[in-house]
């Protein structure tokens, strides 16, 4: 049997003409217009989010200050339903919705590939994985929590501004009382809002700054409700215990002064950063932009990307935020009064000290001195400071949530030490699955009967028999 006559690759059992990957508006429309086109549209979202991927702060970082009634699959989806009723207009319009879905891969033949039989996207839930053959897709997948670290980052109740009004509004699942919101824009700020309409307390909110950076309207409507905003501090540490955080210790950067402020949850609502996994993988064209959250597809006027039908709209495409300027203020407060020990990659435990002098991880035993003595300083020398490098010789940004929690910060840390802006930062790739699932599941994609039968032709090895 000839090489070529092998099919390694398993099976795909489902296609769509037009795949489109998330139902926020954004999704929601582009399947809508797809399905009054003729297309036949998939249109697959991740949500509701099993309370397994909520642990590991995937996509967005949770904070464990969820309920138990995330267990609950049934009411997690009428939740969901509930609070998104263009889901059930996308069903009336003959899409197929594919909820509770996760879209772990997408590949197309390229330069390193030329043997898929079309463009293909890799599917699970909580059960078995598949493949889908599609035309074209859109990219629908929003944005997620930017995440800077400080004392005590690791905690329960230490979470993200876009995760709380996920917990507030789209599950009704939210397990805080009392709160403490870092930042002071227009994210925070409507979070801050949200949160009072639901009957929570705002302990403060607090701004490095020495002003609120939101909308004026939306200051004065809080500062109406009571609600203190703190500008010129900087949170230092979350204390508390196995069961989350009970105060916030923050710092005046003016006087050092220190207040504690007693809250059951601390809310990062500093910036977000567009979801652009599936992008990356797909090998789209990419550019750092300040003002659009960092790095984020090169588009056209109609919303395609480098690569012919795929599209990417929403949040996904980019984000208003506060810049670069504004998250290095939030960065070097914070490094200016947390100290080298703060963990600056919460899943593998890798301090900002550990960063700064390229450390091994910690469980390979004493460095020999060369080791000791390199520095990212010293790495200056040997050329450009690059993040997927120092995954390799620190282990940062390689634990469960893929680098959710870390990937901006250790960016913004290796531009601080080079003296470049952020963007000048090579992005660390991102590598399918892009969702962190169970090798059980991605076990159920089988090779074929023919594939196994000839499996020495992988190879190149013929078969002696």
């Amino acid at each position: 049997m000839s090489n070529s006559s092998v099919i390694q690759y398993p099976e795909i059992t489902a296609s769509a003409d037009l795949l489109v990957v998330g139902a926020g508006p954004a999704g929601i429309a582009a399947a809508l217009d797809g399905a009054r086109s003729g297309a036949k549209v998939t249109l697959v979202d991740e949500n509701p989010i099993s309370a397994a991927l909520m642990g590991m702060d995937v996509p967005l970082f949770y904070g464990q200050r969820m309920t138990t009634a995330v267990q609950q699959k049934e009411r997690m989806v009428e939740q969901l339903l509930k609070s998104n009723p263009g889901i059930e207009a996308a069903f009336e319009a003959g899409v197929e919705v594919l909820l509770g879905t996760y879209v772990w891969g997408a590949f197309v033949n390229g330069p390193g590939v030329q043997s898929l039989p079309g463009r293909i996207a890799g599917l699970a839930d909580e059960t078995r994985a598949w493949l889908l053959r599609f035309d074209r897709i859109v990219i629908a997948t929003g944005a997620r929590d930017l995440v800077l670290s400080f004392r005590g980052a690791e905690l329960p109740g230490v979470m993200g501004a876009n995760a709380m009004n996920a917990l507030l509004s789209r599950y009704d699942a939210f397990d805080g009382h009392r709160l403490v919101v870092l930042g002071s824009g227009a994210l925070a700020l409507t979070t801050a809002l949200a949160a009072r309409d639901r009957g929570l307390d705002i302990a403060a909110i607090v701004e490095v700054r020495d002003e609120p950076q939101g909308p004026p309207e939306l200051v004065a409507e809080l500062t109406r409700r009571g609600v203190q905003i703190l500008t010129s501090d900087v949170i230092v540490e979350a204390r508390g215990g196995v069961a989350g955080v009970t105060e916030a210790i923050l710092v005046d950067l003016d006087n050092g002064a220190e207040r504690v402020i007693a809250c059951d949850t601390v809310c990062l609502a500093i910036g977000l950063v567009p979801n652009i996994e599936l992008v990356d993988v797909l090998g789209c064209k990419l550019v750092a932009s300040s003002q659009r959250g960092g790095h984020v597809p090169v588009l056209d006027e109609n919303g395609q990307a480098s690569l012919p039908g795929a599209y990417v709209v929403g949040d996904a495409a980019g984000v208003d935020d506060g810049g670069d300027a504004y998250r290095i203020d939030w960065m070097q407060a914070l490094e200016k009064t947390g100290g080298g020990d703060v963990k600056i990659c919460l899943c593998e435990e890798v301090t900002r000290a550990e960063l700064a002098g390229v450390k091994p991880p910690r469980y390979l035993g004493p460095c020999p001195q060369k080791i000791e003595n390199r520095s990212l300083a010293t790495m200056l020398g040997d050329g450009p400071l690059n993040h997927d490098q120092m995954k390799r010789l620190t282990r940062v940004s390689m634990g469960a949530c893929q680098a959710r929690r870390c990937r901006e910060q250790v960016a913004l840390k290796l531009a601080l030490v080079a003296g470049v802006t952020p963007g000048e930062i090579p992005l660390a790739g991102y590598r399918a699955p892009v969702r962190p699932l169970p090798l059980n599941v991605l076990a159920t994609i089988d090779e074929t009967f023919k594939t196994r039968e000839s499996w020495e032709t992988w190879v190149g090895m013929p078969a002696y028999l």
